[in-house]
């Protein structure tokens, strides 16, 4: 998985780019493919702004989240970047075969 971060009149500090890779990491886990996400951290008036686009095999998750500070906003990212990439999984993967019922 690659993880892209850059800053929009922010400075991307090594601390915060650590921080951003180490969050999203847990969504490698659900896929055995290679998969790109690339994070744009801003301030947006008096908020710190995270915004993160996943390129998924045939498709392109999208997500964004705003906190007080940049770590919180990076927190409701990853868990909101978590849940799309579990709904995708759902709608996209093969489900296993149901037995068949025995009625007699």
């Amino acid at each position: 998985m690659r993880i892209e971060t850059f800053g929009k009149d922010v400075e991307v500090t090594p601390a915060l780019k650590e921080y951003v890779e180490t969050k999203l990491q847990r969504l490698a886990k659900h896929f055995d493919q290679h998969c790109e996400v690339r994070v744009t951290l801003s301030l947006q008036k008096n908020e710190h702004h995270v915004d993160a686009s996943a390129n998924l095999p045939g498709q392109t998750l999208h997500a964004e989240a705003g906190a007080q500070t940049m770590y919180a906003a990076i927190d409701i990212l990853a868990d909101k970047l978590d849940r799309l990439v579990i709904r995708y999984k759902e709608k996209n993967l093969p489900h296993a075969p149901h037995a068949l019922r025995d009625n007699g």
